[in-house]
């Protein structure tokens, strides 16, 4: 028993004292992290086997639902066509959510696709709904973001019919709803009215589905509505995911920066 004290202060010592140790226990500690979620999600997917076969139909109609999604968006953001030099091109890159959270006030994800895939920090999560997160960190076989169910993350969104735009942050409250901000209140709006990603940043292309207003009113002391969203994405349901490549998110952010201060 003492020497597997002894060993344990050790390699702390070596951990906490040695930098390149200590980035390769980070690195060992996301993967393993991720491998502990996937297992429990196949650990779980074996014992609702009896659900999962009650659901297979409903399934099939998703995943249906994902191929036309996917088919849609390279129809309409072009991937390396000659005739298009001028688009933005995006590529899509399947996963799975092996872990999850709803009910805090900082919630995250976290995909069985890491650097080994392709995927890097600043990409754009979706699913056939709609917006679901942008990617934070990433192991070689993992990655995690942070859910549009979480108050630090704020995604350029508007209003579909007019084009008005602001921005989407999450109300704290509810799974299914998020506040749409700085709309002033001079536009007309309807409840229904569909609200989709602004293409304002270079995480996520125009026009990805966020949501349909539910309610508003006229913030008190401001010009601008308080606009109550609903989530077009099921964040208790969610399980597979793209994850959305710009090819020119780098050549964006370059030019960008020389403005910053400006």
């Amino acid at each position: 028993m003492m020497f597997l004290v002894l060993e344990a202060i050790s390699f702390s010592l070596i951990v906490s004292l040695n930098n390149y140790q200590r980035v390769a226990f980070v690195n060992s500690s996301n993967d393993i992290v991720g491998t502990l979620y996937e297992r429990f999600s196949h650990f779980d997917d074996y014992f609702s086997l009896s659900r999962t076969n009650a659901r297979l139909a409903a399934e099939n109609a998703s995943l249906h639902k994902q191929l036309e999604f996917r088919i849609r968006n390279q129809e309409k953001y072009p991937i390396n066509r000659p005739d298009t030099v001028d688009a933005p091109a995006y590529y899509f890159t399947s996963a799975k959510v092996i872990s999850n959270s709803v009910n805090k006030q900082f919630n995250y994800i976290s995909l069985n696709k890491g650097s080994r895939q392709g995927i890097k920090p600043d990409m754009g999560v979706i699913s056939a709904d709609g917006v679901v997160g942008v990617i934070t960190n990433v192991s070689p076989n993992y990655s995690t973001g942070l859910s549009l169910l979480n108050k630090r993350l704020s995604i350029p969104a508007k209003i579909n019919k007019n084009n008005y735009f602001g921005a989407l942050v999450w109300d704290g409250e509810h799974a299914n709803t998020a506040d749409l901000k700085e709309i002033p209140f001079h536009i007309i709006v309807n409840v229904g009215d569909t609200v989709v990603t602004s293409g304002y940043s270079s995480i996520f292309p125009e026009g990805i589905m966020i949501g349909t207003i539910k309610n508003f009113d006229v913030e008190s002391g401001t010009n601008f509505y308080n606009i109550k969203v609903e989530l077009s994405t099921n964040f208790r349901t969610l399980k597979y995911v793209e994850v959305v490549k710009n090819t020119k998110q780098d050549e964006l952010k370059r030019l960008e920066s020389n403005n910053v201060g400006e």
